[in-house]
């Protein structure tokens, strides 16, 4: 550095357009967009926790037999209304591993309520990998092996037990496998109907976009719960809880579609006047080439995010269709169903624990939601 008269500082060194990076520098501009977005995604903490945890959640579906001590209508008629158990490990200052106390259940005829008393002398042992209740593996292998299950004498409600003397910890795990698929097929037909709508109008435009925004307009223009109420009846009472699912999540996805399909036309009717949209049609390209090749892949990752958003939905729908008695029906179980046992105000203030069913919804909403906003912020990783 050279000393200036009027103390300024001139810095000597020859200006040169080579520039060495570090390799962190370096790797960030060699990275692919792919790495980039998993980058941006990562930073975002409540989707990635959001994402692992709805990822351990339908990883279990296929084995939430194994893990339930009961299957999901074993009655316990001695076992009313028994409230939520806790599993201990110490026992008068000694550890003798996870234990349960034998709770014995008597009628209060004064207040009208079931009444249980914890005989905390007798601590029962739980059995690990024991043989009980024959359940099915991915809905095709039997087995009757569980994680653990109850000792003789005593019982482990761990969430309680309800009206029919049902666990209530059981019955959720094989709710979530009925209420955490019915968002994924009732998605996966909102997405095919609106990406097929969509392109149609944003791509040829003139009457077939009229004709598809008509549609959309008389749909959109329709009472969303009443309409539900009304397709959800129109459900033959003898239909068997298998089809009746089917239908619920059919019903659920030709409802959402609409939204989906505006999103698409929008774009298509901006990509459509691309040049390499034009060279492909010169070249001679089917429609349906153009449609599939070039222009959905530009913002399929959108249409991801976007679809995740709606998840919760179509779990929120069945919810409530169940919880009004218009969705799935005992015996099939689904948290709505749940619900619906517990409409009686009276009877949650008393056994609150009949209501724990609404936990899991509102926490896998969150998640879902949590998980849509990483996805939205991480699609433009350029973008700061």
């Amino acid at each position: 550095m050279a000393t200036q008269p009027d103390n300024r500082f001139i810095d000597t060194t020859p200006w040169t357009d080579v520039v060495d990076l570090s390799a962190p520098e370096r790797s960030d501009m060699d990275a692919s967009v792919a790495r980039l977005m998993w980058r941006k995604f990562r930073r975002h903490k409540l989707a990635l926790v959001s994402g692992l945890f709805l990822a351990f959640c339908y990883l279990i579906l296929p084995i939430a037999g194994f893990i339930a001590p009961y299957t999901p209508n074993e009655r316990n008629a001695e076992h009313l209304y028994s409230p939520p158990q806790s599993i201990n490990l110490w026992h008068e200052g000694d550890f003798i591993g996870p234990y349960v106390y034998e709770t014995t259940g008597t009628a209060d005829l004064v207040n009208f309520r079931w009444v249980y008393e914890t005989d905390k002398t007798k601590p029962r042992p739980l059995e690990f990998f024991c043989k009980g209740e024959t359940y099915h593996i991915f809905a095709l292998i039997p087995s009757n092996t569980h994680l653990f299950c109850a000792p003789e004498g005593a019982t482990v409600f761990l969430w309680g037990s309800d009206r029919l003397g049902r666990d209530v910890f059981s019955r959720i795990l094989y709710g979530a496998q009925l209420s955490l698929t019915v968002g994924l097929i009732g998605i996966t037909v909102s997405f095919a109907l609106g990406i097929f709508f969509g392109s149609l109008a944003g791509y040829f435009g003139g009457k077939t976009d009229w004709i598809v925004n008509r549609m959309i307009e008389v749909l959109r223009s329709l009472p969303e719960l009443p309409l539900w109420l009304a397709l959800s009846a129109a459900v033959p009472s003898n239909w068997g809880p298998v089809s009746v699912f089917f239908i619920i999540s059919i019903i659920l996805g030709i409802l959402d579609w609409p939204g989906l399909a505006r999103a698409v036309r929008s774009k298509f009717l901006s990509l459509r006047e691309e040049e390499y949209v034009k060279a492909a049609e010169m070249m001679g390209a089917k429609p349906a080439r153009v449609i599939c090749r070039h222009l959905l892949p530009n913002f399929m990752s959108h249409l991801i995010a976007s679809a995740t958003l709606s998840i919760p939905a179509m779990i929120l729908g069945e919810t409530a269709l169940s919880f009004l008695g218009l969705g799935l029906r005992a015996p099939a179980v689904s948290w709505g169903v749940m619900l619906n046992d517990a409409q009686n105000l009276a009877s949650i203030e008393i056994y609150w624990w009949t209501a724990i069913p609404m936990l899991p919804i509102i926490v896998v909403v969150l998640a879902f939601n949590f998980l849509g906003d990483g996805l939205r912020a991480c699609l433009d990783p350029y973008k700061s």
